[in-house]
């Protein structure tokens, strides 16, 4: 037989590979995948709902995206869905921008000049909550200074922190929130102080005032004033330092909030819009701002979605942008990325290493420009040596090994990413345009709107976990319950603010009399600075002395009062199941272990799933179940059980010996002590009179994949007073 080739045949068409046999229909396809569903519908075992309300087939065909005008853009071009440059990550990759919160700036310097000769190529610094506020060390909260970032001050914390490294030769992210002008005059000081050109300056000094707003619920200063400070900050960049970014748009509190990729999405884009109208009044042209605009998304657990919603991200920022008057090189769009908080656990730890690899491979083939992956602890303590190497070599080995950098958009012509990028993009934009009829992203946080509504995705997305119906491994299920409680080696936030208070009042005191003079007339003149001239003021201040927290006292004298919003509400998925396990190591401690006894009466080997599913069904609350004996019968299982002193016990058997078995067995238990809780592992019978007599019996209540799994646990460990 002739095998078929490509080749073309004598009247010139295409023959197609293996010829003979024919190509199945869509209608065939489904048929034969009903006839596999042996009655179950089609909707409901083989289409996937979405937290975003997206409804996923089971496959996708040319005809389902045939409509889409995007198909014919090249990279670069239009919308630039498919990368931001005609290149991509081709040649050059992305930066490796780990997050370094050290607390002090020595042991900040530290780490960056290990991490630095190690991979890293952006050094990602947030700034600790007293920085945030514009407060020095001696004038804040002991719990505020070193907590979530750096403790910066003074022009020598900023010595110490670049201490042996090239500023011309590393990006820098200085991640200032609110106010970013006091942290720019501090970095830009330190430039001046080593002959260092702006020009010659790269990264990104981030002011995100909604971004902190929707986080924290108020801002250490006015939004007018935040909004002269981003004007000012911009308009020195696109004059002196062209390859600094002055505005940051942050996703990253609302997707640890609990909210979806289309809220996330929606959410950044309105910011950016309410950014860029704001420099425009304040005499920044949409032009020179775009260049200067970084966002920030997070990389949530379902890749093809994240990889969609990076790509989208693109292509609703480009619609936007043109939509305000921008030129086609202002289209353009910067992409962090940080892999998420939400889905990371303190228990089965080491699990989070697997979810930020496939994070940061989605945020790879998305396209990001800058990423952030998470250590894999860095929800229960200050991330070691060993977890900020594995987390930088994620992306060094997609960098290296898997040849990432080697093609542009690699998501590019899939049928199902093509579809669901232009679906996030739709509803991302259809969600931005409610967020514009109500005044914009400033009068929606104001009000409340995108808080309630994450609030909202965040309760579902919730209730999938209780129930189960969302997986978080070694949480919810496939608890090890033979784990140790994790290692937390909590900071000594006193002890850090005390150093760092001392620090400071020393390099106060260090100056005579004729450098005070200098210091208080330098802030005299941040003082009286109109709000485009105040970054010179203030670079000046700092190299004759002054603080961080002098020079924003200085700058926000006579502030309009601060705004106040409803704060997202930041957490991670697994919290409520921790919290019972902790409860339980606690009570365990103390001596008074969760048991519940699993009564598998015949050969467990019969119904191991059922067995294995029981134990692991009360493993993820921290109880300790016995399980490792199966009995004959009733009378054995009803023995062993008392004498096991368990307030908790689950007949677990097959069906056809539960008519038999658990009626004597639940009256035996009930009979010596009624207090003990009896459960069923199974349904409750469909015939009511055989539920009714189960009851009688003495059963409580019955376990299943139907049962909320949170709501059970919690009020069996109540009701054996592990939790109040």
């Amino acid at each position: 037989m002739k095998v078929p080739t490509h080749e073309t045949n004598p009247a010139g068409k295409p023959e197609r590979l293996l010829a003979e046999f024919p190509l199945p229909t869509y209608d065939e396809w489904r048929a034969a995948a009903e006839a596999l569903l042996k009655g179950a519908p089609f909707e409901k075992k083989l289409i996937t709902r979405t937290p975003e309300g997206i409804e996923l087939q089971p496959i996708y065909r040319k005809e389902d995206v045939a409509h889409l005008p995007q198909l014919a853009e090249l990279p670069g071009t239009a919308s630039r869905l498919r990368g931001a440059t005609a290149a991509g990550q081709v040649g050059h990759g992305w930066e490796i921008s780990q997050e370094l919160p050290l607390a002090t700036p020595e042991e900040f310097n530290a780490a960056a000049l290990h991490d630095l000769e190690r991979g890293q190529t952006e050094l990602n610094i947030p700034l600790d909550l007293a920085t945030l506020a514009g407060r020095d060390p001696d004038q804040a909260q002991p719990g505020d200074v070193g907590a979530c970032g750096l403790s910066l001050a003074t022009l020598a914390d900023m010595e110490k922190a670049f201490a042996n490294i090239q500023l011309p030769l590393v990006s820098v992210y200085l991640r200032a929130g609110a106010s970013a002008l006091p942290a720019a005059a501090l970095l830009l000081a330190l430039a001046k102080k080593r002959g260092v050109a702006p020009k010659d300056l790269r990264g990104c000094i981030e002011i995100d005032p909604l971004g902190m707003l929707a986080w924290k619920g108020d801002l250490p200063i006015s939004l007018e004033r935040a909004w002269q400070e981003m004007a000012g900050l911009t308009l020195y960049a696109s004059k002196q330092a062209k390859n600094l970014q002055t505005v940051a748009v942050q996703g990253t509190p609302y997707a640890d909030a609990g909210a979806t990729a289309v809220q996330e999405l929606a959410f950044v884009l309105a910011t950016g819009v309410e950014y860029l109208r704001e420099l425009q009044k304040h005499g920044v042209s949409i032009n020179e701002a775009t260049r200067h605009v970084r966002f920030s998304l997070s990389a949530g657990s379902n890749f093809f979605m994240e990889v969609a919603k990076f790509r989208a991200a693109r292509q609703v920022w480009s619609q936007a942008v043109a939509a305000l008057g921008g030129d086609e090189q202002a289209r353009a769009m910067h992409l962090h990325v940080r892999t998420a908080t939400f889905n990371k656990t303190v228990y089965d730890a080491h699990t989070n290493m697997l979810r930020t690899t496939t994070e940061a491979f989605s945020a790879v083939v998305g396209g990001c420009d800058s990423l952030h992956v998470s250590p894999y602890d860095e929800v229960t303590r200050l991330p070691d040596e060993f977890s900020r190497r594995i987390a930088r070599n994620t992306q060094t080995i997609l960098a290296e090994e898997c040849d990432l950098t080697k093609v542009v958009d690699p998501a590019g012509g899939s049928h199902y990413v093509e579809w669901l990028t232009n679906e996030v993009a739709t509803r991302a934009w259809a969600l931005f345009q409610e967020i514009e009829k109500q005044g914009g992203m400033t009068k929606a946080l104001l009000a409340g709107s995108p808080q309630k509504m994450v609030a909202d995705a965040a309760k579902a997305r919730a209730d999938g976990v209780a129930k189960r119906r969302t997986v978080i491994v070694g949480v919810n299920q496939y608890a090890n319950a033979r784990e140790a409680q994790p290692d937390r080696k909590p900071l000594d936030y006193a002890a850090i603010q005390q150093k760092r208070a001392k620090q400071v009042a020393d390099y106060r005191t260090k100056h005579d009399a004729d450098e005070d003079a200098f210091v208080l007339n330098s802030l005299s003149v941040l003082l009286e600075s109109q709000p485009r001239s105040a970054l010179e003021a203030a670079i000046e201040a700092v190299s004759k002395g002054a603080t961080l927290g002098e020079i924003c006292r200085a700058m926000r004298s006579g502030d309009a009062e601060h705004p106040k919003a409803t704060p997202l509400c930041i957490h991670r998925a697994a919290q409520p199941f921790e919290r019972l396990r902790e409860a339980s190591a606690a009570a365990t401690a103390a001596g008074k272990t969760p048991l519940l006894f699993q009564a598998n009466i015949g050969p467990s080997r019969l119904y191991r799933l059922r067995a294995d599913w029981t134990t692991g069904f009360f493993e993820v609350g921290g109880f300790k179940v016995a399980a490792d004996r199966d009995f004959k019968d009733a009378d054995e299982a009803a023995a062993a059980a008392l004498a096991s002193g368990a307030r908790i016990v689950v007949i677990t058997s097959m069906d056809d010996t539960y008519v038999t078995a658990v009626e004597p067995l639940a009256r035996a238990l009930k009979a010596k002590d009624a207090g003990i809780h009896v459960m069923v592992a199974g349904a409750a019978p469909k015939d009511k009179p055989v539920e009714d007599a189960w009851r009688a019996a003495g059963v409580d209540e019955f376990v299943n994949v139907a049962s909320n799994s949170l709501e059970m646990l919690t009020r069996l460990l109540t009701k054996i007073g592990v939790l109040k």
